[in-house]
């Protein structure tokens, strides 16, 4: 089975489940094994490891599915130069985002020093997210070849679009997300090899562009329009959007979710910057061997987080100190959270900030109340969705942060069982579904969602190993 076919075996999928009772025996629905993009020994091994530690019979078939979804479906291994090159798919969209491939293959780097092959495979993606950065360090999304058409709803854009780019939707967390690969990789193998001068001039580009992106001194070089009838897909004021005080921060065009920001100061993004600066800084000392690179990372980053600090903060008159969703520097802020990560709810999943910080914790809570617009209660599950697919859609995405970050074994407990019984019969998670219905859902094929449900399975399983053991109910 070729993958066009299991993607439309997907969406042909049953998505109903009988008066709205939970699915609690899901397909196993993988690719057959000759059809599978790469196979990964050490993921295998780990599956049956980890089915044997889960009591209830849906889990077992969900982590089998899902944890080696990105492995299955939408990587493709090759060379580029004599180097390793790997083109990634978000699954369902033929494009390869810096942010999605570095999250669906993050929670692979665990295997790394057991499987050569996955590590080549990691170490490709790294390359060639360091070849489209410098061609383009403000797009979102790239095409497999530089000869590719840009994605259909790009193609009349009216920005500086370059040969390659799938999407120009300048997104802070699309040059963060890179980093957070590439230091993960590097923790995992002490391996120097794809730091060399390519990647180096990439994360020159990098710093270059948050810096622009701070513009102290004009708007920068980046502007972006589109003709639509979503408001969120194109940016205001002749494409450089909203007005904000320059203060430090970093603007953002966009959020992880590909909407645009209301106010372009996004304050999940700039302290996910903070924290992959600070990363940079380390690989360009330490693996690069850039003193240079390295010490105007250190600097960037103190700068944005002394910003961030001082404009990002706000004192809801329920939750305390809390962060702000966006900020316009004048003094407006933005109250609401959304599904994709960088987001309130994530940034302890993103090693922003400590699970018992009280500005973090406040922030939670608030994203996880009815004070969040974008936080909904239905009676297939609760959870944050965003504009991205309107009100009343809850994204998995959003239950499964929720879980990553929660010291309470009852509400882990709880996202599982609507993470098992949300996938409307198909043994997958998508990117969201009704909120009272999840037989309405949007995207069969979604990589990350999938692979962020087995890293969630392997942390309970190595951390919380008695949460998984009892029958969910």
């Amino acid at each position: 089975m070729a993958a066009g076919a299991w993607a439309a075996m997907q969406a042909a999928a049953p998505r109903g489940f009988a008066d709205g009772d939970p699915v609690t025996e899901l397909p196993v629905a993988r690719p057959a094994r000759a059809d599978r993009r790469f196979t990964s020994s050490a993921v295998e091994a780990a599956i049956p490891k980890l089915q044997s530690q889960i009591a209830d019979p849906a889990l077992r078939v969900l982590v089998e599915n899902c944890l080696p979804n990105t492995l299955d479906t939408t990587v493709f291994p090759g060379e580029f130069e004599s180097k390793p090159d790997t083109y990634v798919i978000t699954g369902d969209i033929d494009a390869m985002w810096l942010r999605d491939s570095s999250a669906q293959v993050w929670p692979y780097l665990r295997f790394v020093g057991e499987d050569a092959g996955l590590r080549t495979l990691i170490e490709g993606v790294i390359r060639r997210q360091a070849r489209l950065i410098l061609i383009d360090p403000y797009a979102n999304a790239f095409t497999r070849n530089s000869t590719d058409a840009p994605l259909k709803w790009s193609l009349n854009d009216k920005t500086d679009m370059h040969p390659g780019v799938g999407e120009r939707k300048w997104e802070v967390d699309s040059l963060c997300y890179p980093i957070r690969l590439a230091h993960g990789y590097w923790q995992a193998t002490h391996d120097a090899a794809p730091f060399d001068a390519q990647w180096k001039a990439a994360a020159g580009a990098i710093l270059q562009t948050f810096t622009e992106q701070q513009r102290k001194h004009s708007p920068g070089p980046y502007s972006f329009q589109r003709m639509t009838d979503q408001p969120g897909d194109t940016a205001p004021l002749s494409g450089f959007g909203n007005p904000a005080r320059p203060n430090g921060m970093i603007f953002s065009m966009f959020r992880p979710s590909d909407d645009a920001c209301i106010f372009p100061l996004f304050v999940p993004a700039n302290l996910f910057a903070v924290k992959c600066l600070n990363q940079l800084a380390e690989l360009a000392a330490h693996a690069a061997h850039d003193v240079a690179l390295a010490s105007r990372a250190s600097a960037l980053a103190d700068e944005v987080l002394k910003a961030t600090m001082q404009h990002g903060r706000v004192n809801h008159p329920k939750f305390g100190l809390m962060w702000a969703y966006e900020v316009d520097g004048y003094g407006s802020r933005l109250l609401m959270d959304d599904a994709n990560a960088p987001s309130l709810i994530s940034l302890a999943y993103l090693d922003c900030c400590r699970l018992d910080d009280p500005v973090y914790a406040h922030s939670r809570a608030f994203a996880l109340s009815d004070a969040n617009p974008y936080f909904f209660r239905g009676s297939a599950a609760e959870g944050i969705g965003g504009p991205h697919e309107g009100l009343n859609s809850i994204w998995p995405m959003s239950i499964l942060f929720r879980a990553f970050t929660s010291t309470s074994g009852a509400e882990i407990r709880q996202c599982l069982r609507w993470l098992r019984d949300t996938t409307a019969g198909t043994g997958f998670m998508h990117e969201s579904f009704n909120k009272d219905d999840a037989r309405n859902f949007t995207r069969p094929w979604f990589a990350w969602a999938n692979t962020l449900f087995g890293e969630l399975i392997m942390k309970l399983a190595e951390e919380r190993p008695a949460l998984l053991s009892t029958p969910l109910g």
